[in-house]
Formats: C-alpha cells, structure tokens, sequence
C-alpha cells in the first residue's frame, strides 16, 4: 500500500491531479503486469492500462475506502476492462504467447522433468483454466495480493476465492502430471 494512501485518494477524490499521480505512478506498473498477463499484448495492454486509470479518475469520488481497499477497487475495474475487450473482440486468453520475463520471474535453472516443469510450461497450462481461477492466480501469485483483496476485487467471498484457488491449483497439478508423463513416455521410448 501506498503511504498516506487515504491522503491522496481524499485529494484526488476533490480534484487534485497530483494526488492521483501519486496513486497512478504507485499502481501502474501492477494493473499493466495484470493486465498483460491476461491479454498477452503489449499494445492492448498499454491501451487497457490506460482505460482502467481513465475510468479511474473519472469514478474516483464514488470509491469509498472503507468498502475494499483501492486496490482491489482497481484491479476490479482493470478486471472488467480485460473482460470487455474479449467481449469486443471475441478472442481466446493467450497465456502461452506470454514473454516469460515479463511475469518478472527468476530464471529457473534446468531441473529433472520428473521434478519441476518450467515457468513457461505452467503458463501454458494456464491457459486451460476458466478466466476467474487464471485471475485468482495471476492476482494472489504475481501480484502477490491477500485473499481477501482478491475477493473485494472479484466481487466475492475470502472463502470463494480461496475455493477457486484451490481448484485451480489442482487442475493444473493434474495437467503438469499429465504433461510430465506424457513427457516421460516420450523420452523412454526415443
């Protein structure tokens, strides 16, 4: 959270542009991460970026601090642009034309396959899952949020995000099982 946070929403709240600077410069880089990471654009990403922080400001008087955090509140409206701009363009979530270095994750040094599957492979899996658990995912592993700022920006309970979270933690343990034997199979019969 951002220092003195309720400061600067109370300021950009009344108008003041420096105030919501603060908080756009504080939030950008996360809501462009999210984003991102569910578009697999940079171009729709920098565009729906700048959508969210629109709406942002211009809604910014009705967010009242003590509902949900404000951001929650933003990923909640970054959220509802991703979900817009699918609907105006009818296409698939991409998580596997995903650059890896931009999910800002360590290289991994080469493991076993009985052992670990690479971040590129589990992004591709990814893909697999309904949008709500890629969303609960990407919010609560690479934004690093609570659970319960992921159900404020959901629209939900703690208990169903952490619900969601589980499920899809499980499904995609069941895909990298899959995917490592069938891997397994392949090397064993080269």
């Amino acid at each position: 959270m951002l220092e003195e946070e309720i400061k600067y929403i109370r300021k950009a709240q009344q108008g003041d542009k420096e105030a919501f600077a603060q908080l756009y410069h504080h939030y950008l880089p996360k809501i462009y991460r999210f984003i991102y990471v569910k578009v697999s654009s940079k171009t729709e990403a920098e565009d729906l970026t700048h959508e969210v922080f629109m709406n942002t400001w211009q809604g910014i008087k009705s967010y009242t601090p003590q509902e949900f955090p404000f951001s929650s509140w933003l990923y909640r409206i970054a959220r509802n642009e991703v979900i817009d701009f699918y609907r105006t363009t009818k296409k698939n979530i991409r998580l596997d034309l995903l650059e890896e270095d931009a999910l800002k994750v360590p290289e991994q040094e080469s493991f076993n396959l009985d052992q670990a599957m690479s971040v590129e492979s589990v992004m591709s899996l990814m893909k697999s899952l309904k949008p709500e658990q890629q969303d609960v995912l990407i919010m609560r592993f690479l934004e690093d949020l609570s659970p319960d700022e992921v159900a404020a920006a959901l629209n939900k309970s703690s208990g169903a995000v952490r619900l969601i979270q589980h499920r899809a933690i499980n499904t995609l343990k069941e895909l990298i099982n899959k995917n490592v034997g069938s891997n397994n199979e392949n090397i064993t019969e080269a």
